[in-house]
């Protein structure tokens, strides 16, 4: 006997009931796990962190299963050493923070590379002043944090240059008068770091009518690298995927901002809105300059040369005196970054 149409659709409601109930029987499909790390910008936002600010803006964390959170820091010191205590799992660290933490017992490594080059130089106004040398500078003062390494940093120096390490007289200040006081006029010489307070102090001695000059250490040997991103050894020991992912979203981000600097600095002042675009924009793409390391392009972002981590370390440890505490070798590794 055939079926008549009523008892079709009736036949059809009770099995659309019964795959409802069913479906709502089943356990719903777990959601995929996100492990949260957190990275430290050493300072506030700006150029030298904006690979990991598009990777976030972007999504690259989250495809690879990361919740990343971006925090701020206080100073190359204290980013290494609370990365050693495990504050958080990444930062960036550079290589007199991370070297003077090992000579002190800590146990951080460097894991990829952001400035290639040591990014720092010597700035002056150039109505006043024209060097073109280490040599140009004797007698001159420059203006210096009370804590910062540049105290340790110009006469090591000035040493390379074969100058005396005492022709550029360092005066100790509170760091949040030297670029003021370098604009002013009150010293002759203050640090620039590019991808960070150059472009801020260029900013702000354009609006007082000066034009700034600089001379970089990298030009007058020093050969080394400067920050880049670190991580404790327990991290890379127990969670080497973790530091594989967000290397590899990081460099992801940096190589956006690379090929589109102009949304990179939107992606910047839409994630922290009290940034200056202009700066952030300068800044940026100072970094664009300093990332690709010619000598090691075939390895791709991030690789640490042997050669320059070697001077890198024998560098800073002439500098401090350090005496040979801490071996090149055991302050990188590039065993974390993708092929």
């Amino acid at each position: 006997m055939q079926p008549t149409r009523r008892g079709l659709a009736a036949l059809a409601r009770a099995l659309t009931g019964i795959a409802c109930c069913s479906a709502l029987l089943l356990p719903a499909a777990p959601a995929f796990a996100q492990e949260k790390v957190t990275y430290n910008m050493a300072w506030l936002p700006q150029g030298s962190s904006v690979g990991v600010i598009v990777a976030q803006a972007q999504g690259y964390f989250r495809e690879l299963g990361l919740d990343t959170a971006i925090v701020r820091g206080y100073g190359g010191n204290r980013t290494a050493n609370e990365l050693d205590q495990g504050q958080f799992e990444f930062g960036y660290v550079d290589p007199i923070s991370l070297v003077l933490n090992r000579a002190n017992g800590g146990k951080i490594r460097m894991i990829g590379a952001i400035n290639t080059r040591w990014p720092a130089g010597i700035c002056f106004d150039t109505k006043r002043h024209q060097p073109k040398t280490p040599a140009d500078m004797k007698g001159l003062r420059l203006g210096g944090g009370s804590a910062s390494p540049v105290h340790n940093v110009v006469p090591a120096w000035l040493e390379l240059n074969r100058q005396p390490k005492d022709s550029i007289r360092l005066l100790r200040m509170d760091p949040a008068v030297v670029d003021a006081s370098l604009i002013e006029g009150k010293v002759d010489l203050a640090e620039c770091w590019r991808g960070s307070n150059r472009a801020v102090t260029q900013k702000q001695a354009q609006a007082a009518g000066v034009t700034l000059g600089w001379i970089e250490y990298s030009d007058f040997g020093l050969d080394a690298y400067g920050s880049g991103f670190a991580a404790s050894e327990d991290l890379i020991k127990k969670r080497p995927e973790v530091v594989k992912k967000f290397l590899r979203a990081s460099y992801r981000g940096y190589e956006f901002a690379m090929a589109n600097p102009e949304q990179a600095a939107d992606l910047m002042v839409k994630m922290f809105p009290t940034t200056d675009r202009a700066v952030a924009l300068a800044q940026i793409k100072d970094m664009n300059d300093l990332l690709v390391d010619p000598a090691a392009k075939a390895k791709g972002l991030g690789h640490l040369r042997d050669d320059r981590m070697r001077a890198t370390v024998q560098f800073v440890d002439k500098a401090f005196g350090l005496g040979g505490k801490v071996k090149p070798q055991d302050a990188y590794s590039n065993d974390l970054l993708a092929p």
